[in-house]
């Protein structure tokens, strides 16, 4: 059974940073793809970025680009979604995902109707 679980969020002012986490048990991470996910009211899970299989290029949605960063320590069996220059927008809901699928180029693979296993959710406020 696949269980994720993600945490890290806070509230934060604009311009501050946040280092989400995923851990997993019940999948190794390297050997499926990765996305993180935010829900803001209640609204469709929209993508941030998703990587593929064996840390293939990632996908950023084009408004965290060049501000977020995903990483995966295989050691720990953990993905990381490090969020620097935090703006009000990218408050929401966080969700990791895992995908089993193989969809190339991987933002092909960035649609939550391609992940099956989710986290639970971490809540981000970016508020002065």
């Amino acid at each position: 059974q696949v269980q994720l679980v993600e945490s890290g969020g806070g509230l934060v002012q604009p311009g501050a940073s946040l280092r989400l986490s995923c851990a997993a048990s019940g999948v190794t991470l390297d050997s499926v793809a990765i996305g993180w996910f935010r829900q803001v009211r209640g609204n469709v899970r929209e993508k941030v970025v998703c990587i593929g299989r064996n840390d293939s290029t990632p996908y950023y949605t084009d408004s965290v680009q060049g501000r977020f960063t995903i990483s995966r320590d295989s050691a720990k069996n953990t993905v990381y979604l490090q969020m620097d220059s935090l703006k009000p927008e990218d408050a929401g809901v966080y969700y990791c995902a895992t995908s089993v699928l193989r969809i190339s180029p991987v933002r092909r693979m960035c649609r939550f109707q391609f992940y099956k296993d989710w986290g639970q959710g971490t809540q981000v406020t970016v508020s002065s």
